[in-house]
């Protein structure tokens, strides 16, 4: 016992003497945090040059200058690193310090329980180990961020994070972050005004409007604020409007643009004819390519959430037949049978004046093998 004593008022010395030497600077270093961002404007660009919303030539010209910034951001080192004296004053701590764990393995040879089994590799390799990684790297960037409010950097990598893991409030105040700190431009109006969209399911605010119109104002050719400025003239109820906005974009734009289809079937809408039923709430390709783009958990996380928050917004308005359509298929999708027929009969509750609404829901059933 007396050497026990001895080991651990060693421990607490040596700790009390060294550890101003040993410690090493809070929080992720400039270098780190340059790294991160150029590594997150790489995937940023690559998304948007796969949805076709960046020309080929333009984002093989932005990736070489990313890459080209990256390179010289891990090649600086941080202000963590070691000059030589220091590196010295760590070696012979270190010498000191092998004195207590030599103690260590013969106290642990005579009193220890080296019989125990192990936590199996298999175990440990469940872990998901991505997603803690993600999520410690989104932390670090937060609490850099909660001392240094400025950077817009921090919010440039968190903002297209946030918006592939469902976080679309936490996005558009990143996004709207970037705004304050670097000036306006058509894609951060346009990246605002989408999340501001994503956030409140689909529909377009009188906020977000505003911001695809200083968009469109700084580049009338932007794909993404002009699809959007259409949605929100279809939801006013200006059709004509809203015609000539998608056909303007789908006569400029590539035959093969990934939101071409999408521009076909809101025009088919509009003039009568039958679209294809929306297999979740998502009403528009923004939203179907970020969710497109997750991962497994994160992917069933988002929809989820998505499906929760129609189901509290029907919950407050009851007269919008389209949300009950979305949420219906949306609870069948996620084989959640009981929530289906259960969106069914309130459905038909709220829209029991409307005999046109009605007929669309039981048809929905029907289809959807819900009777009964």
């Amino acid at each position: 016992m007396l050497w026990v004593f001895f080991a651990a008022l060693t421990a607490a010395a040596l700790t009390s003497v060294f550890w101003p030497l040993l410690r090493t600077p809070r929080g992720p270093s400039r270098s780190a945090i340059d790294v991160a961002f150029y590594k997150a404007q790489l995937a940023e660009i690559e998304r948007d040059a796969a949805r076709g919303l960046v020309a080929k030539h333009d984002a093989e010209g932005a990736k070489a200058e990313a890459a080209r910034r990256l390179i010289a951001a891990s090649e600086t080192p941080g202000p963590g690193a070691a000059d030589a004296s220091q590196t010295k004053a760590r070696a012979a701590i270190a010498a000191a310090v092998l004195f207590v764990p030599a103690l260590a393995i013969g106290l642990y040879s005579a009193i220890g329980h080296p019989g125990l089994p192990d936590l199996p590799l298999t175990a440990r390799l469940a872990q998901p180990a991505a997603k803690l990684d993600i999520m410690a790297a989104i932390g670090k960037v937060e609490a850099h961020l909660a001392e240094n409010p400025n950077d817009a950097r921090g919010y440039a990598i968190l903002a297209p994070i946030y918006m592939r893991l469902g976080r679309y409030e936490d996005a558009a105040k990143a996004y709207a972050a970037m705004l304050r700190l670097e000036g306006e431009t058509a894609e951060r109006l346009s990246l605002y005004g989408e999340a501001l969209v994503a956030a409140a399911q689909g529909d377009v605010t009188a906020e977000a409007k505003t911001a695809f119109e200083s968009a469109v104002a700084k580049d009338p050719a932007a794909p993404r604020p002009r699809f959007y400025l259409g949605l929100a003239a279809a939801e006013a109820g200006d059709k004509t409007e809203a015609k000539k906005i998608w056909t303007e974009l789908l006569a400029q734009s590539p035959p093969d643009a990934p939101y071409a289809p999408a521009l076909r079937e809101k025009l088919a809408a509009l003039d009568g004819a039958p679209a294809p039923a929306a297999p979740g709430p998502a009403q528009n390709p923004a939203l179907a390519a970020n969710i497109a783009g997750m991962a497994g958990p994160e992917q069933a996380q988002a929809i989820k959430g998505m499906v929760d928050r129609l189901a509290a917004k029907l919950a407050e308005n009851g007269q919008d037949v389209e949300g009950w359509l979305r949420l219906v298929r949306a609870y069948a999708v996620l084989h959640e049978s009981e929530k289906a027929r259960s969106a069914v009969v309130d459905a038909k509750r709220n829209l029991a004046g409307d005999a046109t609404a009605s007929a669309r829901i039981d048809a929905l059933a029907r289809e959807l093998g819900l009777e009964g």
